[in-house]
């Protein structure tokens, strides 16, 4: 039974993995047709550099989300990381990787915040990330004093190191993407997180406090915004209060589509990267095939609430087969 129930988890898994990577090749086929110059080394660079920041964010928002969490605050967490990252560059003349540090630190602090609040309180998830997209938000305002920082070339070495091709960036994406999936899938840590999105009475009622396993989730989430916004900055060559709004939108949407529950209890790393890669090649495709902003934003909203029905529909399917 148990070897039976093993192979039928292994075919769904890779019946997952088959069906995002053929609605990515079939994007990739539909714009390779449609866009005269989209299958071209110069659009895969750049949905390679558009990709990381947004990568590394949904690594975090998979990880709250599979806990029956959301964190609405990301994008405000990586504008105040990045506005305190070029302040430390350009105003008080910190060495790059100090000045990383504390914009790591900015994050972490952010994101501790909001796992406190959440488990002191209990509060949703939902308000109490909501309150820190205004304040974060509102904090970067303050520290530029509504300006944009010109920061140059101490940050241009993170972008301009490739290896084997591959910029910095994108290669730290796909490690953190598989330390992610590594955690979530082989760890104790991982499957308590499942844990605590699917019942956590449950969990407490077992003996296992699901306190300190929701704080590291808010904590690795801010921490990953902040990372996000060294990427983003270094890519940008600038910090800019009003960067990253509405980010938050794409990485649950990028979660989403690659069929992580808005419910918890559900998710994978590895689809939620099929999923920013799928995002990132309709918008790309979009645009080179001359379609305005407002249709962009249309066919993205629609193919998000396709991906959560047909999820749906396929979850559905198997405890359908087994009550008949």
């Amino acid at each position: 039974m148990t070897n039976e129930l093993m192979r039928k988890r292994v075919g769904g898994l890779l019946t997952d993995y088959l069906g995002m990577a053929a609605a990515l090749i079939g994007l990739l086929v539909i714009f390779g047709v449609a866009a005269e110059n989209f299958f071209t080394l110069t659009t895969f660079r750049t949905i390679a550099n558009q990709i990381p920041d947004t990568a590394i964010a949904a690594v975090g928002m998979t990880f709250v989300l599979i806990i029956a969490g959301i964190d609405l605050s990301v994008g405000s967490v990586l504008a105040l990381s990045g506005a305190v990252l070029g302040i430390g560059l350009v105003n008080w003349g910190l060495p790059l990787i100090v000045a990383v540090m504390v914009c790591l630190a900015v994050g972490l602090v952010c994101g501790a915040v909001n796992g406190l609040i959440v488990i002191r309180w209990r509060l949703p998830s939902f308000i109490v990330t909501l309150g820190m997209l205004e304040a974060a938000r509102g904090a970067a305002y303050f520290v530029t004093q509504s300006r944009t920082i010109y920061v140059g070339g101490p940050v241009e070495v993170i972008t301009g190191t490739a290896i084997l091709g591959l910029s910095l960036p994108f290669l730290m994406a796909l490690a953190i993407v598989a330390a992610g999936e590594l955690a979530l899938s082989r760890t104790v840590f991982g499957r308590y997180l499942i844990a605590i999105g699917t019942n956590e009475e449950a969990v407490r009622l077992s003996g296992i406090d699901p306190r300190p396993y929701k704080l590291a989730v808010f904590v690795l989430s801010g921490l990953l915004a902040a990372l996000a916004a060294v990427i983003q900055t270094a890519r940008m060559s600038s910090a800019n209060p009003n960067t990253a709004t509405g980010f938050e939108l794409q990485v649950i949407a990028a979660a989403v589509i690659g069929g992580t529950s808005l419910m918890g209890g559900r998710g994978s790393v590895i689809r939620s990267f099929f999923g920013v890669l799928i995002i990132a090649v309709l918008g790309t495709g979009l645009a080179q095939v001359g379609a305005q902003e407002y249709t962009k934003r249309l066919i993205t909203g629609c193919v998000i609430v396709a991906a959560v029905i047909l999820d749906q529909y396929r979850h559905r399917l198997p405890r359908t087969s087994q009550a008949g």
